[in-house]
């Protein structure tokens, strides 16, 4: 491998020659070696779209030689691109304001720059990474603007349309169960009549709130830290300069970003992405829900609830023939603990914003990364491969119902639940029929039985 010397304020180091990273880059792999999760494409792509929005305003401010602007854009356009992925090798266990990320990036479009004008890579000239790409910014507004536009494009690409289509699937159930009339369920043991459809509306209610939640919690996620540079007074930047670079920064995304207020806390505190993975640790419980109650009801065929018919998507065993399982649901669960996980690490490291900076960024924005992927890839499959292919069991829904003990609720008014509970129990000790027990006490009549005891009657205030 042959290498090219590059220096930095600490002495010269060896580059590989073919590599667009330098001196920063180089330490920062050797020194960080930790782990294998490295940086995530969309957070070196967010970098770049700072550096590309930098460039720009300092062009329109004539802060900057026009040559070296358009190089720095069209090598950070590349980098957003994803055209130089091997160049970004360094782990997510760094510097916990993310300096080193940062750098990385400063130097990748630095010598790209170089490179374009016809300039030899490492010698800074005509661009220099910090002095031209890093320009007006620090470290430390770069790296939390760039989380926050991270989560956004990922939200708003991603999470948010893949969790719309799972409640579409429940949408789509909840009407196409709404004669079913089933046996519902409290403490696990059985209680009231409810349609499969009420049963279903639920989950979809209770999803389209945490929709509703995720989407709100963005807001918040839309103002960016860029500006307050070193520690949020905005040093070495001219007036207006966080207004104008978000300005185009909302041109590069598409998305509604705006210059937070208060740059000492943007830079302190990552309040906005707690409560954002808040509202995800929210949905990961209701998700939980959902999947636990779809693969009980889908339980046996025979020695179960089986109230669903679940997909049969691949073999279930490797040991008993022609077993199926819910994998998907399985798949989904396991995807909400680890949510869940994420969430109390991403809690802890909220927590530890010292005087003016929070140094937990790179734990903080790959946990809620990690997140958003698994979030949105499990409920897109859930959809696809487990909610949209579930059947009623008819059959085994109306045995259950007919056998339940918990229709005699329907006759409290007119006998008193003191009496009701006594048919009950006499039903359940005898292994007869609420009906014979009913009529037996001479309480009520068959006619009257069979009017009050309907389960159509029952899934609604009467």
């Amino acid at each position: 491998m042959k290498f090219r010397k590059e220096s930095d304020s600490l002495g010269t180091v060896l580059v590989p020659a073919d590599k667009y990273w330098g001196a920063s880059t180089q330490r920062s792999n050797k020194h960080f070696n930790i782990g294998d999760f490295l940086v995530r494409p969309i957070v070196i792509q967010s970098i770049a779209m700072i550096k590309k929005a930098a460039a720009i305003v300092h062009t329109k401010n004539r802060d900057m030689d026009k040559r070296i602007s358009r190089a720095i854009i069209k090598a950070a356009n590349e980098v957003i691109s994803g055209k130089h992925k091997a160049h970004f090798p360094l782990k997510v266990w760094q510097t916990g304001s993310g300096t080193q990320t940062n750098m990385n990036v400063n130097e990748v479009i630095a010598n790209r720059a170089i490179e374009i004008l016809g300039g030899k890579k490492g010698t800074k000239k005509p661009v220099h990474p910090n002095d031209h790409v890093n320009k007006s910014q620090s470290t430390n507004d770069v790296f939390p603007t760039a989380m926050h536009m991270a989560i956004a494009i990922r939200a708003r690409g991603k999470l948010i349309p893949c969790l719309k289509l799972l409640n579409s699937e429940l949408k789509k159930k909840t009407k196409q169960f709404s004669k079913i009339i089933k046996i519902g369920r409290t403490h696990l043991q059985d209680a009231t009549p409810i349609t499969l459809g009420q049963e279903f509306s639920g989950y979809h209610s209770q999803l389209s709130k945490c929709i509703e939640r995720i989407e709100l919690a963005l807001e918040e996620i839309y103002f960016l830290a860029q500006g307050g540079t070193a520690v949020g007074t905005g040093l070495n930047t001219k007036k207006d300069f966080d207004k104008k670079i978000v300005t185009e920064l909302k041109k590069i995304t598409k998305l509604p970003f705006k210059p937070s207020p208060n740059k000492f806390a943007a830079l302190a505190s990552h309040d906005a992405i707690v409560n954002f993975s808040g509202t995800m640790n929210t949905t990961a419980v209701c998700l939980m829900k959902i999947a636990n109650d779809i693969r009980f009801l889908g339980s046996g065929p025979r020695a179960g609830y089986g109230e669903l018919i679940l997909p049969e998507n691949e073999p279930g065993s490797s040991i008993m023939p022609g077993k199926i399982n819910p994998t998907q649901c399985e798949a989904v669960t396991m995807v909400c603990v680890k949510v869940i996980g994420n969430h109390n690490g991403i809690t802890m490291a909220g927590s530890q914003g010292h005087f003016e900076l929070n140094v937990f960024k790179p734990l903080i924005i790959h946990n809620i990364l990690q997140s958003i992927h698994i979030m949105a890839d499990s409920s897109k499959s859930f959809a696809n491969y487990c909610v949209r292919g579930l059947r009623a069991n008819k059959k085994k829904i109306q045995e259950l119902l007919n056998n339940s003990l918990m229709l005699v609720t329907a006759l409290t008014p007119k006998i008193g639940y003191d009496n009701a509970a006594k048919i009950s129990k006499k039903a359940h000790k005898n292994g007869t029929t609420l009906k014979e027990e009913a009529i037996k006490s001479g309480l009520i009549s068959e006619r009257e039985y069979n009017k009050i005891v309907d389960p159509k009657k029952m899934i609604k205030p009467y």
